[in-house]
């Protein structure tokens, strides 16, 4: 498969579950990949394990921080002489209780990592790609963003955020060869699981009528097309990945 060779890309958050199988994905359709996450031993560790089939290296990214964003943005572009993609997948799903319970300081960490840190991402590396006319932008946002999910309101209204922050992006950007599009996926089983409770965990498979969750290869196929040029008249977009749970 030779769907992106010649491209270069950031995936955040790649050093594990969802990211990684996207990370693999680009790799395998020819793309260099860069590894950006805030756990830099596993993004080296991951990166080693990619670098059997391209180029993977790791860089240490915390993308809820303006400076760390900054930073690694400046070194990624050094090492790999410029970017074609860009694929903000770094989040977390924070605490399971209703709203009025809801913690001030763990809704402002998920919205800070989930929703800020693919703005700071963008403000980062879409002027790179404005300078080329050229980038493709896929954010990973959640179908919890589109209906809410209960008792996981902070990681709702960021995934909400995120949807509304790629059709704002989007337009922007329409009259150049910038696309900006995101994925909602209904649950899909990583280690964020473990950040949620059984209770949480079944609901969710409950509303999906194909009656499984997805993989991370359901995600990262669909993210390595709107990563294409094939991906040519679609921006500011919604793509669902959610076993029939959306339909619309």
């Amino acid at each position: 498969m030779d769907l992106l060779t010649g491209q270069r890309a950031v995936v955040t958050g790649g050093a594990r579950g969802i990211g990684f199988a996207i990370a693999a994905r680009l790799l395998a359709e020819g793309a260099q990949v860069a590894i950006w996450d805030v756990d830099a031993p596993q993004a080296r560790t991951a990166a080693a394990q990619l670098s059997e089939r391209g180029r993977a290296e790791a860089f240490s990214a915390d993308v809820a921080d303006a400076g760390s964003v900054e930073s690694a943005a400046r070194e990624t572009l050094r090492r790999y002489g410029g970017l074609e993609i860009l694929v903000n997948n770094a989040g977390i799903a924070g605490p399971n209780m209703p709203t009025w319970e809801y913690p001030p300081d763990a809704w402002q960490k998920v919205v800070d990592i989930d929703l800020t840190g693919v703005y700071l991402c963008c403000r980062a590396l879409v002027p790179t790609m404005r300078e080329r006319n050229y980038g493709r932008v896929v954010n990973i946002a959640s179908i919890a963003g589109k209906e809410g999910n209960p008792n996981a309101a902070a990681y709702s209204a960021a995934k909400a955020g995120v949807i509304a922050l790629t059709k704002s992006l989007g337009k922007e950007l329409a009259g150049t060869g910038v696309l900006v599009n995101c994925v909602t996926p209904a649950a899909v089983e990583t280690d964020i699981f473990a950040q949620m409770t059984r209770e949480h965990i079944e609901f969710m498979r409950s509303k999906i009528p194909m009656g499984r969750f997805g993989t991370v290869e359901d995600v990262a196929a669909l993210v390595a097309w709107l990563a294409s040029k094939e991906c040519s008249f679609s921006t500011g977009a919604v793509f669902d990945v959610s076993g029939g749970r959306a339909t619309y």
